[in-house]
């Protein structure tokens, strides 16, 4: 096995550690690792129908716990526009790329137990591998995650917690449990193992298309493990000799949850700092309800008065950290005056607002690797484009009039690329991210 290191100050650790972020900085690991060289997409036939096939370019070259993931179809939409159909994975969901890579870490690691936080996805695909590696698994959601989702998680046999307030407290929730001896932190926001997993959507297209990428790649993103995951393929590619052109990323977000945009926006290298009052949409935004001045706002220094906002819908005293970790006020949060988002659900304080949107998946507001996914998406000449909710509600329902029922998270990089635009032109190819089936057909607003 390699190591990990960390991509701000150095910090390295052995795999087998458990320590699941750096101690100095608790940012997020890198992967030392580099892919093995001589292996042309033509080399690939007749190999497995599942990761393993591209076994040089992975750090695990092996899975017990496969369930036969990957391998999704292509298919067009348009004359230049095709989507990847990632929702026809094990669990329904392109999650499975990443979680059996870590599944199969911590099957050979042999922790007590494994703890991952998830909106839903990645908890279902954690919970199924676990299952296969016999491992007890528990998962942490928000309240308010798809009731199908839930199901699926608990169908596996892993424990549920549900956690008061957004994705930010869940993920807290997680971290906590994770410094527990004997626990295999299953992260596929901290672990670059995750990455390495998902990295093969563009291993994929590169041997589908012959050895070459399209000219643009539509990713949606929160967290950003499938955008970082394809820039790193996108790299190792390149570095290997095996493509001649970098395809552009296209990043996209819902607008009611898009603080990555907005930093990309203001040329900034990291998100924004949230101004004294303000609950930023885009990045940008309305001072909330119960937010004039510092009481009920959240300072950028990470102060705030009695009724605060906290990035996970939260309120009371407490405030923002300058790593995106928040401090709780009173009783978690929890109380009257909370703002209900598009398809969400009232949560917070007095004065607070959690930010949400149908696109459940990508909400979230304190990205851990924004530095990283801001630089990717630069690097490769792409750009950040924002969905609203209708848009959302009518992708989803144009893909199913094609006979493609697609989850609303799922849905949003053909929201964004149907809307056009020269951020589209050429050859671009959408992942279709999750199934209908865990969500259902968005209401009408």
């Amino acid at each position: 096995m390699t190591s990990y290191h960390c991509p701000v100050d150095g910090t390295r650790s052995a795999i087998t550690a458990l320590t699941w972020c750096c101690p100095v900085c608790r940012g997020p690991w890198d992967l030392d690792f580099t892919p093995a060289r001589g292996v042309a997409a033509n080399a690939l036939a007749g190999r497995a129908d599942s990761l393993c096939r591209y076994k040089e370019f992975l750090p695990l070259d092996t899975s017990a716990i496969s369930l036969g993931e990957g391998r999704t179809p292509l298919v067009p939409l348009t004359d230049t526009v095709s989507a990847k159909l990632d929702f026809l994975m094990p669990t329904l969901s392109f999650k499975d790329r990443g979680a059996v890579m870590l599944g199969e870490l911590a099957r050979r690691l042999g922790p007590d137990r494994v703890v991952a936080d998830s909106s839903g996805n990645a908890g279902t695909s954690f919970a199924a591998y676990c299952a296969r590696a016999g491992l007890p698994c528990t998962v942490y959601v928000p309240e308010g995650t798809s009731a199908k989702k839930t199901e699926q998680i608990r169908a596996h046999g892993a424990r549920l917690v549900t956690v008061p307030g957004g994705r930010e407290a869940t993920a807290r929730a997680a971290r906590a449990a994770a410094d527990e001896p004997g626990v295999f932190y299953a992260s596929h926001v901290f672990n670059p193992y995750f990455l390495h997993g998902t990295k093969t959507y563009a291993y994929e297209l590169w041997e589908d298309l012959g050895g070459r990428l399209p000219e643009a790649l539509a990713v949606p993103v929160g967290n950003g493990t499938l955008l970082l995951g394809v820039a790193l393929a996108v790299a190792e590619l390149d570095a290997l000799g095996l493509i001649t052109a970098r395809p552009r990323l296209i990043a996209v977000q819902a607008e009611a949850v898009s603080p990555l945009a907005a930093a990309f926006r203001a040329g900034a290298d990291d998100l924004l700092p949230v101004g004294a009052g303000d609950l930023l949409r885009d990045g940008a935004g309305d001072r909330p309800p119960g937010g004039a001045g510092e009481a009920g706002g959240l300072l950028p220094d990470g102060g705030g008065g009695a009724g605060g906002l906290l990035p996970d819908g939260g309120g009371g005293a407490g405030g923002l950290l300058p790593d995106g970790r928040t401090v709780p006020g009173p009783g978690g949060g929890a109380g009257a005056g909370g703002v209900r988002g598009a398809g969400g659900n009232a949560a917070g304080g007095a004065g607070g607002v959690e930010p949400a949107t149908l696109a459940e998946g990508i909400a979230i507001p304190r990205p851990p690797r924004a530095r990283q996914i801001l630089a990717a998406v630069r690097e490769s000449g792409g750009t950040f484009l924002t969905v609203p909710e209708d848009g959302v509600r009518e992708a989803q329902r144009d893909l199913a009039a094609r006979g493609l029922f697609v989850e609303t998270t799922g849905v949003a990089c053909w929201a964004a690329v149907r809307a056009g635009g020269d951020a589209v032109r050429g050859e671009v190819v959408v992942p279709l991210c999750g199934s209908g089936l865990k969500t259902g057909m968005a209401a009408p607003a």
